[in-house]
């Protein structure tokens, strides 16, 4: 799994002209799922989506986390994350998960976050979503 992590100021997703996931201020995460992930892989993740130190103390430093600044968590997936880039000038998905695995870890992963943490959104798996967000810093981390 690959999550891309952006602390927002308010981030959402629209489909079909359809916001269908809104947040203020909190995490943006971007979802690239893998061939081999699994539950215990989401879970991991989800605890370090979380709890990751991002957000500045009353000194300026990142040290808080979303569960801390009581943020919104904004789910997205984005199988264009796990895919393998190194060579050429085309990207190769063999590296991301097919659809019907991806679909079924991210959906199990937002449950997770949705019984771990109480503001939770999502986008939509398969879908052309828009993705519209304010970049806060801009502070922005991959977790792999």
């Amino acid at each position: 799994m690959i999550a891309l992590l952006q602390r927002v100021g308010n981030a959402s997703v629209v489909v079909d002209d359809v916001c269908i996931g809104q947040i203020d201020q909190g995490i943006l995460a971007l979802i690239g799922v893998q061939p081999d992930d699994n539950d215990a892989v989401l879970r991991h993740f989800v605890s370090r989506i979380l709890n990751y130190r991002m957000f500045s103390d009353i000194d300026g430093k990142m040290n808080l986390s979303l569960i801390e600044i009581q943020g919104g968590l904004l789910l997205v997936p984005q199988f264009t994350l796990a895919a393998n880039t190194r060579n050429g000038r085309r990207p190769s998905f063999t590296t991301a998960a097919k659809p019907k695995h991806g679909e079924a870890i991210f959906h199990a992963m937002v449950d997770v976050a949705r019984r771990s943490y109480e503001s939770v959104e999502c986008g939509q798996f398969g879908a052309d979503m828009q993705v519209l967000l304010t970049n806060d810093g801009p502070v922005t981390f991959v977790l792999d």
